[in-house]
């Protein structure tokens, strides 16, 4: 009995605490990397299964050649990725070697830490939005879900930052309508210029969340004009001089990242299906990686985007078809996944069923008025948006798995209750 005691007293104490939370979660996610040996990629292909693209550019940066070099050989300067976590790699390439196993553990660990970091997060969000029980239940089940922790554990890419970024910045505009003095426009201008250098695909956020706290600051009588000048001028400030590297390499403006059209063209083509055609990738096509070496990257890219458009304008209603296949893949998931394609129907059902109490979830917060429950409906119709037109993969949802989780487990604490709830004013 005693012991039954202490346990749920070491349980109170525990079951609340960042430390723990990110403690455990982070040692739950090194324990995996060690364990499963995913720190060990294939070696075919000169290791480009190590960090793919940013990997590539992290060896290029580490061994002098600057920024470049996102394929095979020696291609020359490029903008195909943002710049904040090849650099990373490259810091982590200088310490403990090109890929290296050593390497591999740090990234991989690294990753794992910005994981269990969100879970903090994930806690003021659903605390603010919800209370405590749901925050609760939320920042451990992010801690402990194992399909939480794959793309940390397995992938050497921004997709963990990616997610701890935006999860903050969620949490960050709820708090801004109430917050006054200078600061938190500081923070969230520099926030969301490292989310840009980070992945530009956040950015689709950017203009509502911005909009959210005019808004409501605006009906509070609180001032904004001041604050949205500085927050755009620390945004400014932060991503400005990778814009002037690109035009010093390239000669002509380019917003962080080249790749767009070339992207556009992998899912807008003959044979698109509303999946990414990645038999047409340079890293995966001799043919298109020869055009990219004699074309160079942005002849390249306007090609591709060229015959994208093209292919587009030929058949607007075909495209409008494909377009409503990638918004059914990405909330329902891709039919075919190059990892195992054997386990992709079970894998979608989960991926459907998250997705329907996620929406589920979102319409009964908007109904109950809850705290944030707008600005949780426009982050899932703002962030997705690119997708629909490109294509859809899994890992694209990662970022706004933090907030569909907090919807899952309301609506399903929800459900539980014989009583409806009251009603809590509009904010």
């Amino acid at each position: 009995m005693s012991s039954a005691k202490n346990f749920n007293l070491a349980w109170l104490k525990i079951r609340d605490s960042y430390f723990w939370m990110i403690l455990i979660a982070f040692v739950l996610r090194f324990a995996y990397i060690l364990i499963a040996h995913t720190y060990r990629f294939k070696t075919v292909d000169d290791n480009f299964s190590f960090g793919f693209e940013m990997g590539r550019i992290g060896r290029a940066l580490a061994t002098g050649q600057g920024f470049s070099n996102p394929f095979n050989g020696l291609t020359g300067p490029t903008a195909w990725e943002p710049p904040l976590y090849p650099f990373l790699i490259a810091g982590i390439f200088e310490l403990f070697g090109v890929y290296s196993k050593a390497s591999a553990i740090m990234l991989l660990s690294i990753n794992s830490l910005f994981s269990a970091l969100t879970c903090i997060a994930i806690f003021l969000i659903a605390k603010r939005c919800f209370d405590e029980k749901i925050a609760r239940w939320t920042s451990w089940l992010w801690a402990l879900l194992p399909s939480v922790m794959f793309w940390c554990t397995r992938w050497i890419w921004e997709t963990s930052l990616a997610t701890l970024l935006l999860t903050v910045i969620f949490w960050l505009t709820l708090v801004m309508k109430d917050k006054d003095g200078v600061l938190p426009w500081l923070e969230f201008g520099f926030l969301w210029g490292i989310a840009a250098l980070t992945n530009t695909s956040l950015l689709a956020f950017l203009p509502a969340s911005g909009l959210w706290i005019c808004y409501h600051r605006f009906h509070r009588r609180k001032p904004f004009l001041g604050g949205v000048a500085t927050a755009a001028a620390i945004f400014a400030i932060c991503i400005t001089p990778w814009l002037i590297r690109n035009y010093q390499t390239f000669g002509k403006f380019i917003f962080i990242r080249s790749n767009f059209g070339a992207e556009l063209r992998l899912g807008n083509g003959p044979g698109a299906d509303g999946t990414w055609m990645q038999y047409l990738h340079p890293s995966q096509n001799l043919y298109e990686m020869r055009l990219y070496q004699q074309m160079g990257e942005l002849a390249y890219v306007a090609e591709r985007k060229r015959q994208a458009i093209a292919f587009i304008r030929e058949d607007y209603g075909r495209f409008a078809i494909l377009c409503v296949k990638r918004f059914i893949y990405y909330w329902g998931g891709v039919p075919r996944l190059a990892e195992n394609p054997a386990l992709a129907p079970f894998k979608n059902s989960v991926f459907l069923a998250s997705t329907v109490l996620a929406f589920w979830g979102l319409g009964r917060a908007l109904r109950q008025h809850r705290p944030g429950a707008w600005l949780f409906f426009w982050l899932i119709v703002c962030y997705p948006l690119v997708f629909y037109f490109v294509f859809p993969h899994p890992r694209y949802r990662h970022p706004i798995e933090p907030e569909l989780g907090i919807l899952i487990v309301y609506v399903i604490s929800e459900a539980g209750k014989k009583t409806p709830p009251a009603i809590v004013t509009p904010t």
